[in-house]
């Protein structure tokens, strides 16, 4: 079929010229001479097979572009599905993200009022501990201060003895005393 139309264009298109002499069939004639050229060098085209090689060429060309193609479209697929996966993942490692944050903020809370409630008994154990030390240290300045007055009150007294005693009465009450240790410890 390629055949026959290249042919009928060929002759189609060698149509004398106007600047040809003389008769069309002669090899004077330059279009005549133009036209066997152009139908010598179809022909061996034709011989050599020229058009089924270039026929032969574009099928195969058109065969690799196709496979091309059919590899391009299983690469793709196959990248939307890895795409897909990646994405699927990304979502899974956020929503853990976001748990491990949640899980963090509720720790931290967590510490927060134990750490709170750790101070707060901390404060009321050395408040306790600070009014135990306020009562020991009233305690002993009481003491000290009734220390210091029966001091000073048997120090005024044997001072008021001293002054209204006479030495025998004096010695009567040594002598009674004496008397009294031995009676309390025999």
């Amino acid at each position: 079929m390629r055949t026959i139309i290249a042919l009928a264009l060929t002759f189609g298109a060698a149509n004398p010229a106007l600047a040809a002499s003389g008769p069309f069939f002669s090899m004077a004639n330059t279009n005549f001479v133009v036209w066997l050229a152009f139908l010598l060098f179809v022909g061996i085209l034709l011989l050599v097979k020229v058009p089924s090689m270039l026929g032969g060429q574009l099928d195969n060309r058109a065969k690799g572009i196709q496979s091309e193609l059919d590899e391009a479209r299983a690469l793709r697929e196959e990248a939307q599905t890895v795409l897909a996966s990646y994405e699927r993942k990304h979502k899974e490692v956020q929503e853990q993200a976001d748990r491990i944050v949640a899980a963090a903020r509720d720790d931290a809370s967590a510490a927060a009022d134990q750490a709170k409630a750790d101070l707060e008994t901390s404060i009321a154990r050395r408040l306790a501990a600070a009014e135990d030390q306020i009562t020991s240290a009233k305690d002993a300045a009481v003491k000290d201060v009734r220390d210091q007055a029966i001091t000073i009150a048997i120090a005024a007294a044997d001072q008021v003895i001293a002054k209204q005693m006479t030495a025998t009465e004096a010695n009567k009450l040594i002598d009674a005393a004496i008397t009294d240790v031995d009676a309390k410890l025999h």
